[in-house]
């Protein structure tokens, strides 16, 4: 099997786990009986643990050195962002809205993303961006008010959250973009940071406990699918690949295949807005990412 067969085997493996995690989202929230901080805590720590033996199983030599002060605190900053921010919030649209609609609406983080780096960067905005962030604006329209465009959305909190996590995705990618550490590294110091953040969230609001058993499982799905394994995948097909953004496009399958999942497994109704302002957004995405390519979620 050549290198580029390769790459697109993990890369497709990584979509694949990918489109899984908002049904182990709504799953998980149900076995949690909707506590989404507790939920959140249990996958970071499964996260953390999976990252923490990918080091030492992969002998990466960076994870013997010791950090400067500035990684350190870049980290515990980063850290506060994603995972602890990013997912209580995350977390909270989902348990607010639909599935369908919190994953395509969350999916708006790389036309944030394009949008910030321009402005940040104090790079000139192009009119693709300007196109991609309409195609976008119009996507999170459409799955908001479920095509009925009278501005009266389905759920005003969860739409704003869903959103909101974009942002925030956007700032913490921006954050960790400019920075010459290994990218696992910097993966797994963030998620430490994070999981001594929920813990500490946890405790104060006096929330450990063990989860039930179906609970448990989701945790470790969340912590893998979503957070660990896959990311480690991802990167060993970027490793693999002749370019980053011969992949990249493959990504772009995750949320279609997610509704088919949310479909089958969860039963889940899925609207024709919820399709259609996806599209929108995917659309928006690709206009907006043409220098992006080589960046993930993850």
């Amino acid at each position: 099997m050549t290198h580029l067969y390769k790459s697109y085997f993990y890369a497709m493996l990584a979509t694949l786990l990918w489109s899984t995690v908002a049904t182990a989202f709504k799953l998980g929230l149900q076995y949690f009986h909707h506590d989404s901080s507790a939920l959140l805590g249990w996958s970071t720590f499964w996260s953390v643990l999976f990252l923490l033996a990918a080091a030492i199983f992969c002998r990466e030599k960076e994870h013997l050195k010791v950090l400067s002060r500035q990684a350190i605190y870049r980290s515990a900053l980063l850290g506060l962002l994603n995972p602890f921010l990013y997912y209580l919030v995350l977390f909270k649209a989902y348990d607010l809205l639909p599935a369908s609609e919190a994953q395509p609406l969350n999916y708006t983080w790389p036309i944030t993303l394009s949008i910030f780096s321009s402005i940040i960067f104090k790079q000139r905005l192009h009119m693709r961006h300007i196109v991609a962030l309409g195609c976008g604006l119009f996507g999170v329209l459409v799955i908001s008010t479920r095509g009925h465009f009278g501005f009266h959305f389905s759920h005003t909190t969860g739409m704003l959250l869903a959103v909101g996590s974009s942002v925030i995705w956007a700032v913490y990618w921006i954050g960790n973009m400019h920075e010459d550490r290994p990218a696992l590294q910097k993966m797994r110091m963030n998620f430490i940071f994070g999981f001594c953040y929920l813990f500490l969230y946890l405790f104060f609001r006096n929330n450990i406990y063990l989860p039930s058993y179906s609970g448990m499982i989701c945790a470790i799905w969340i912590g893998l699918g979503e957070m660990g394994l896959t990311f480690v995948l991802w990167m060993r097909a970027l490793e693999l690949a002749p370019s980053a953004g011969s992949i990249s496009h493959v990504v772009y399958l995750s949320p279609f295949l997610s509704l088919i999942f949310l479909k089958l497994i969860l039963k889940e109704h899925i609207l024709i807005s919820s399709v259609i302002g996806l599209c929108l957004i995917i659309g928006g995405v690709l206009i907006g990412s043409l220098r992006l390519r080589n960046m993930t979620k993850n």
